[in-house]
């Protein structure tokens, strides 16, 4: 084959310029630490460690979510535990509350520390975070959940908020809830389960408080009908100078027959009762609709129940009773949400370690395709720079030789 002097100079320019940019592209690798650098360099590796990337930049964004929920639940968690210590304190106080030796004024230093214990609840209901957020407000972060109006006509302290809750992804299959909303934890606590004397014909009421919560709590639960009122209306009828039949005015069914004695107490459904009246002398009562009352409202009423002087002896245990049964549904309801908050701190915890677990292994991954081998590369930046030294030495050789040098 003939070959022109054009194309000797060709072959041996692009040969020189081939193992420059090879010699370029390996002392890159050498300087980087990295084997592909382009997507030229190995277009099916490129695209696993791009993969690999982005599942890297998602780990890192999950455990900053870790990190701020963690936050954010210890801190929950912390106020909710000093929610419960003052609360606490309040149920020893309304307990001895019920000592019927205190005198008025035992009664008013026992409700002026109610009032500074209602004071911090208030408070911790109001909790902020760093950034000023609310954090029992629900969506209605920016705004103070709960407020204090002592004029109003109904309940002295109501909530702004709302119901929402947010959720957090800490890995790409795992959420779980960062907040709470006041209303479920604060605002709807169960209230003490009552009933209400509604007429009564030729009979005369001594006595008639419920005084066994817990049998009254029963009987309600198995009776309360929320559908129709009528049923949760019942009679009390002497019906003889021994006994009192109580029946259910709404179904017409008999619900007990007690023994009786006018003028002496008798129990029904953890109710007390004592009646003066004669055969045919009849007594209707109901059972109350179920109220939920907020926790601050509660100790409210108890520090108005302990400062009133001219509080008649059942309204005084009445008080009492609401706000022993409310501080312990409010208790029940701060200690549900203590474990649940445990719960995902724990969950927390654990994403956070397989994560990390994940991390390590994704870069041991990447590495393996993408790092450099600098031995391998080493010994391959010596063999290309020894034949860029050859090409460059022999190319003015080879362009020097002419026929005209033999003319």
């Amino acid at each position: 084959m003939r070959i022109t002097t054009n194309q000797l100079y060709d072959q041996n320019i692009r040969a020189i310029m081939d193992n420059q940019a090879g010699l370029a592209d390996t002392q890159l690798a050498l300087s980087s630490g990295k084997r592909i650098n382009k997507p030229s360099d190995d277009p099916v590796g490129s695209a696993k460690v791009i993969r690999m990337t982005e599942e890297l930049d998602s780990l890192k964004q999950f455990q900053r979510n870790n990190d701020l929920v963690t936050g954010s639940l210890s801190q929950q968690e912390s106020i909710l535990r000093n929610m419960t210590d003052t609360m606490n304190r309040a149920r020893v106080l309304a307990l001895q509350a019920g000592d019927g030796l205190l005198s008025d004024a035992d009664r008013k230093a026992l409700a002026s520390e109610i009032a500074q214990i209602k004071d911090e609840v208030f408070d911790l209901m109001n909790s902020q975070n760093a950034d000023g957020d609310y954090y029992f407000a629900g969506y209605q972060s920016e705004t103070q959940p709960f407020v204090f109006n002592p004029g109003a006509s109904g309940n002295a302290y109501t909530f702004q908020g709302d119901s929402g809750t947010n959720e957090v992804q800490l890995s790409g299959s795992v959420t779980i809830r960062s907040s709470t909303s006041g209303q479920s934890v604060f605002e709807d606590v169960a209230a003490r389960r009552n009933f209400t004397i509604t007429g009564s014909s030729g009979i005369t009421v001594d006595y008639a408080l419920v005084a066994g919560q817990g049998d009254f709590d029963k009987f309600y639960r198995n009776n309360y009908d929320p559908v129709t009122a009528a049923n949760n209306n019942y009679q009390v009828s002497v019906i003889s100078p021994t006994q009192v039949q109580i029946t259910n005015t709404g179904t017409g069914a008999v619900v007990a027959t007690k023994g009786y004695t006018s003028g002496e107490p008798f129990t029904f459904a953890g109710i007390d009762f004592t009646l003066t009246g004669n055969t045919g002398s009849t007594l209707n009562f109901q059972l109350d609709a179920p109220e939920k009352k907020n926790i601050a409202q509660t100790l409210h009423e108890l520090q108005a129940v302990l400062s009133n002087e001219n509080v008649s002896d059942s309204d005084f245990r009445e008080g009492l009773s609401d706000a022993l049964v409310g501080i312990d549904n409010a208790l029940e309801k701060i200690g549900f949400e203590v474990s649940s908050i445990g719960a995902r701190l724990n969950v927390a915890e654990s994403v956070y370690e397989t994560n990390l677990d994940l991390e390590v292994a994704t870069k041991e991954a990447r590495s393996a395709i993408q790092d450099v081998d600098y031995a391998e590369a080493s010994a391959e930046f010596a063999k290309q720079e020894a034949a860029l030294t050859a090409a460059l030495s022999t190319f003015p050789k080879i362009s020097n030789l002419s026929l005209f040098n033999y003319l």
